[in-house]
């Protein structure tokens, strides 16, 4: 049975974007040793979920930059984009998912081998955080304070305890709060 991982960017202050969407307090040149954790993140998993805003820029910027570490993984494992709006999907090896979430999800960790892999948006995280659905957190907590923007605990309505499992600081100055249900 695959759990469900999610890895996602936040600011000191619990944000994944500005106010207006802004996303240029994010570190990207990560150090070696960064980048070297993400893999063993992602070397377990072959399926990506996502809701349907993320996925409108997350999969045409991995297909146009293939030269980027990482791409080749995300391009070539199995993406469902979770939509009320699509019709159909223009990017390879994606498919539409207008069903239930949660069913959806229990049904994909049952069939699933392999572990499957969340990186937003942020009201398609807050879902899964809601309905209990998320095995493991990977923050990647940036030194940025925002004040204001967009959270992931924007819908969940009542009390959560996760526990740790790991804490790391990187050069580049992220550090990485692992935590379980």
């Amino acid at each position: 049975m695959g759990k469900l991982k999610l890895q996602i960017q936040l600011s000191i202050d619990g944000y994944i974007s500005g106010p207006n969407g802004e996303m240029d307090w994010m570190i990207w040149n990560w150090d070696a040793e960064l980048k070297k954790f993400v893999g063993k993140i992602t070397e377990s998993t072959d399926t990506i979920v996502l809701g349907r805003k993320l996925a409108q820029g997350f999969i045409p910027h991995w297909n146009s930059n293939t030269e980027l570490e990482g791409a080749g993984k995300i391009n070539n494992s199995k993406k469902i984009v979770f939509t009320k709006t699509l019709e159909n999907s223009e990017w390879k090896n994606t498919e539409l998912e207008k069903g239930n979430l949660a069913e959806k999800i229990i049904d994909l960790k049952k069939s699933n081998q392999k572990d499957i892999i969340v990186y937003g948006g942020g009201e398609f995280v807050s879902s899964l955080i809601k309905e209990n659905l998320i095995d493991e957190f990977y923050f990647f907590i940036n030194p940025s304070i925002l004040g204001k923007g967009m959270t992931i605990f924007e819908s969940v309505d009542y009390k959560t305890d996760l526990k740790l499992e790991s804490a790391k600081t990187y050069d580049c100055g992220i550090i990485v709060l692992k935590y379980k249900l």
